[in-house]
């Protein structure tokens, strides 16, 4: 009996020290799954949009409300969170400009932080999964020309959100930058001249290893957290570029963030503009084409090859379009992308897909036909 008692106790403590090593100081458990597993998890997301990563001069007031409202969102409600998560979206993809409030030395101020997390806890006790990140930060367009000031300047946000969010658990995602990754001065994109782009690829690499590195030293959930990888210009054909490379992780639990607005022409204007006119249609066997084969390049060259995707951004511009062609484009491009293995994440912004004041979607078939491609 003594001998029994004695292995027991032995064995009890064993499970303790188990669990300990999934758990890192006041932290929630991080569970044994992969981030491909974690990235399917999610099914089909959607963005926070326009709160707080809006930002501009013209913005009155020093407040984090006066932030969080300039773009015309209402203040973010606990009720408005969760009315996500009723209408069955997995993810909630939070954009941050961290630089709205901070001080000489680069410190994020306590409120705005304060505020941030609130929001996140209240999507935390959602139940769903949430995506943190850098957005539209003009701090970091002058990375080829100040590239030792810029890099101070990134650091120093990712060291106080890492720190911040560290005892998160896996239903938190960081994800290293939105779309600031060009840098037209040093590459333009749409240009014909190359001789910068190893250097512009290189940069951008640089980024994302340095952001990877800063998350893992800082303790916490952080040293095995799932992090999403900032593509260049999360644009799928640059991404898979042969120039563009996934950050070391000793963890390997790294996905790579795809936005997807093709053809812009379409999905991002409803006017003509200087470099395009406007379409209303979309639908057209071409269209389907590109469709297919760019979401095939992203899962020939990072699904098959065990890096999960995470397409980040998906949307349409609305007001020269009928409530059909919008259902059209937007359930295909996130069928086209769920099929593959590819977690799609609609972009919103107030009164266009979700309803802020009532907690739900505006349009009931486009809920319905988007809920139905996870069946």
């Amino acid at each position: 009996m003594k001998k029994k008692t004695i292995l027991i106790i032995l064995l009890i403590t064993a499970l303790s020290m188990l669990a300990a090593c999934s758990k890192d100081e006041k932290g929630a458990p991080m569970r044994e799954i992969t981030t491909m597993e974690l990235v399917k998890e999610m099914g089909i997301g959607i963005n926070l949009g326009n709160t707080f990563e809006s930002r501009g001069d013209w913005i009155s007031g020093n407040s984090v409300t006066s932030y969080e409202t300039a773009w015309g969102s209402p203040i973010i409600t606990e009720e408005m969170i969760k009315g996500y998560a009723n209408e069955g979206f997995g993810v909630l993809r939070i954009p941050v400009t961290w630089s709205n409030m901070m001080g000489e030395d680069y410190t994020i101020n306590p409120d705005y932080m304060a505020r941030v997390k609130e929001v996140v806890d209240w999507a935390l006790g959602s139940g769903m999964y949430f995506i943190l990140n850098i957005h539209s930060d003009s701090l970091f367009e002058k990375f080829p020309t100040e590239k030792e000031e810029s890099m101070s300047k990134y650091t120093r946000i990712w060291t106080q959100v890492a720190d911040s969010f560290k005892n998160y658990d896996d239903h938190l995602m960081l994800e290293s930058f939105n779309e600031e990754g060009v840098w037209p001065d040093l590459w333009n994109v749409y240009g014909t001249d190359d001789t910068n782009k190893e250097k512009a690829y290189t940069l951008l690499n640089e980024i994302n290893q340095t952001f990877v590195d800063i998350v893992r030293g800082s303790g916490g959930n952080n040293k095995r957290r799932h992090l999403l990888i900032a593509g260049y210009t999360t644009d799928i054909e640059r991404t898979v570029d042969k120039l563009y490379k996934m950050p070391n992780d000793p963890q390997n639990r790294c996905a790579v963030s795809i936005h997807y607005y093709t053809p812009p022409t379409f999905a991002i204007i409803d006017e003509d503009v200087s470099w395009g006119k406007a379409r209303a249609e979309w639908g057209t066997d071409e269209d389907f084409v590109e469709l297919n084969k760019l979401m095939d390049k992203a899962k020939t060259h990072f699904i098959d090859k065990g890096i999960p995707v995470i397409m980040g951004e998906f949307g349409v511009a609305t007001k020269n379009k009928t409530p059909e062609m919008i259902r059209l484009y937007l359930t295909s491009v996130a069928k086209a992308a769920y099929s593959r293995g590819i977690t799609p994440v609609l972009w919103d912004v107030t009164n266009v897909i979700y309803n802020r004041y009532t907690y739900e979607m505006y349009d009931k078939v486009l809920h319905e036909q988007l809920m139905a491609i996870k069946r």
